[in-house]
């Protein structure tokens, strides 16, 4: 009988990478079609603690799914109507704030140089715009609207998987009549992965909500314009930690110096640390513990290569999609030592 040949490790390790290229490729060309499903199963696992909730206390599984929706359907409603005519009157007065923006930097430069402070401003002027901050909320917020207008293939999608979560202990327990105990491992690992991801993305989303109803909450105090819209931005830019705050306070900071000058762009920013100092460094890790966190460098590069792939959205669930990896990681002994390689030292 003829042997079929082994391939050096060198050649695996060419096939693995190559393979992945082509995976990657084609993740890229279909972002159009995975960033809606990929949010759809956020919601849905942010939805299934409300949803199981609702089935202890004897709510059948229709009702509660029907309940489900409409809170999904009534928070994304009150989303678009608290968000949606800021986002386009920003983006109406966008141009007279890059202008402002602009004269504040060049005012700056020339502050640096009148006080003996020699720098090239030209070159600082061509490659480094504090404009592109404000821009790039901008392109967050659009493509973040831009999924938003497919909600009835999202809701439809949650309502789906919703249907099938309930659905899928019973299936997995036919499946594991007709094998081995080795399946009861399986089990195991997927109970306690799913419990893992589903705690994470919970105390993620409440922590990221009370960072954004307090930004909001300081900004009008402030203030400052669009209040409302950068506590969606620190909401949503919140679930990406470090680096995710620092994206969301500058454009906010920048309109505020703009529009009230450097005193109150010096307290939005102390609120914006304040806010992100208690949240991040105090509630968050009493809830979530230190098990779940991912190291600087990992947070920074998933950001990068999830934004190249999937777009402004891929930005936001860049963190979310990492950890999930990493718990899948963490919960297997062979791999655990990969997800101790993402995570951060304690």
């Amino acid at each position: 009988m003829s042997q079929t040949p082994q391939l050096s490790r060198v050649s695996q390790l060419l096939l693995v990478s190559a393979a992945l290229v082509i995976v990657i490729a084609g993740v890229r060309e279909a972002a159009a079609l995975l960033v809606p499903f990929l949010l759809s199963v956020f919601i849905a696992v942010l939805c299934l603690p409300v949803m199981q909730t609702m089935r202890n206390k004897g709510v059948p599984e229709f009702l509660a799914i029907l309940l489900v929706m409409v809170l999904v359907f009534i928070v994304g409603a009150g989303l678009v109507v608290l968000v949606g005519s800021s986002v386009d009157d920003f983006t109406r007065n966008l141009p007279q704030y890059e202008t402002r923006i602009s004269e504040q930097w060049s005012r700056f430069l020339a502050w640096l140089s009148a006080s003996g402070v020699s720098l090239p401003q030209q070159t600082l002027m061509n490659n480094f715009d504090p404009r592109s901050a404000v821009q790039m909320a901008k392109a967050i917020l659009a493509g973040f609207g831009n999924v938003l207008a497919n909600s009835f293939l999202i809701i439809l999608t949650v309502i789906f998987i919703l249907l099938e979560a309930g659905s899928f202990k019973r299936k997995l327990a036919a499946f594991k009549k007709t094998h081995d105990v080795e399946e009861e491992a399986s089990e195991d690992f997927l109970t306690e992965f799913t419990q893992k991801v589903r705690d994470y993305m919970s105390i993620k989303t409440w922590m990221s909500l009370l960072t954004g109803a307090l930004v909001v909450l300081c900004l009008w105090l402030l203030g400052v314009d669009y209040p409302q819209l950068w506590g969606v931005l620190a909401f949503m830019l919140n679930y990406v930690p470090n680096i995710g705050s620092i994206i969301a306070a500058v454009p906010a900071v920048l309109i505020a110096l703009v529009q009230a000058g450097t005193g109150t762009a010096l307290l939005a920013a102390s609120a914006y640390v304040i806010i992100n100092v208690v949240v991040g460094n105090v509630l968050e890790p009493r809830f979530m513990g230190k098990g779940l966190g991912l190291s600087t460098l990992v947070v920074f590069v998933s950001l990068v290569f999830w934004g190249w792939v999937l777009g402004p959205v891929g930005m936001l669930l860049s963190v979310p999609l990492t950890v999930t990896v990493k718990l899948a990681l963490d919960s297997k002994s062979e791999t655990r030592w990969i997800g101790t390689l993402l995570g951060h030292a304690d």
